[in-house]
């Protein structure tokens, strides 16, 4: 790694950071980072959990100072989204850097247009619900946002917004909670396999983890009651761009 490609990986990392903590998606800026920057796609996939993990572990913090906690009801998801991490990223292991790529590319043209609709699929005025049902729907579904996040990571965090604000009405400060928390449990597990099977490259991970971890604190502390449309929109010009590159190039 060179120092030009340190100091890109580092303000990156902030900027994801804080993508990442606010709205989810900020590996869909990252994750082709490290290919276009010669990593091969199994590895750019592993060492892009490092900065995951870490900011969304300083988030919870974040957010935890703020008082804001949604227990024990995220460690319930968090189990579920658990088992179906260690499936997909199993898969993430096994599967051709060309495959990968085209993947990529058609997920983050699919999660940026879900981005664009997004005020539409969200609930206005809805309560806070944690009846039974509802509670049962959530632990069955974070099952497949764990498969999904062990595979690919990229977006996820729209899946876990969506979920939480269409089936339980919560208000964003306490989503990104949840979400920030669910992330840390199933990535610290997503990365023991693709470390067990030597597919993470530390220097390039830890480089981005740590603008990501700055990025994570301060948007945590930050982010409630504040308004993501400008982070969404230059996200969305960013993602479709290197999504055209991916595919084609």
């Amino acid at each position: 790694m060179t120092w030009t490609d340190g100091i890109i990986l580092l303000g990156v990392g902030l900027f994801t950071g804080v993508i990442n903590t606010l709205a989810g998606g900020g590996s869909l800026i990252t994750l082709p980072l490290f290919i276009f920057m010669g990593l091969p796609s199994t590895e750019a996939n592993a060492s892009n959990r490092i900065g995951v993990f870490l900011s969304s572990l300083v988030a919870v913090g974040g957010f935890k100072s703020k008082g804001v906690s949604v227990f024990p009801f995220a460690l319930y998801v968090s189990i579920t989204a658990l088992a179906g991490c260690v499936i997909g990223a199993y898969f993430a292991v096994d599967i051709r850097g060309e495959l990968f790529n085209k993947i990529l590319a058609v997920v983050m043209v699919i999660v940026m247009t879900l981005t664009v609709l997004k005020p539409y699929f969200m609930k206005k005025g809805m309560e806070e619900v944690f009846s039974p049902k509802r509670k049962a729907l959530s632990i069955f579904l974070f099952f497949f946002v764990g498969l999904y996040g062990g595979f690919i990571q990229a977006g996820v965090g729209f899946l876990i917004i969506a979920t939480l604000t269409s089936i339980h009405g919560l208000n964003m400060a306490k989503t990104n909670s949840i979400k920030s928390f669910v992330i840390v449990i199933y990535t610290l597990v997503a990365l023991g396999i693709f470390w067990w099977e030597d597919q993470i490259r530390w220097d390039y991970g830890l480089t981005l983890a740590a603008g990501n971890s700055a990025g994570g604190w301060i948007a945590s502390r930050w982010s409630v009651g504040k308004d993501d449309k400008w982070i969404r929109l230059i996200l969305i010009i960013t993602v479709f761009g290197m999504a055209v590159k991916l595919w084609f190039f």
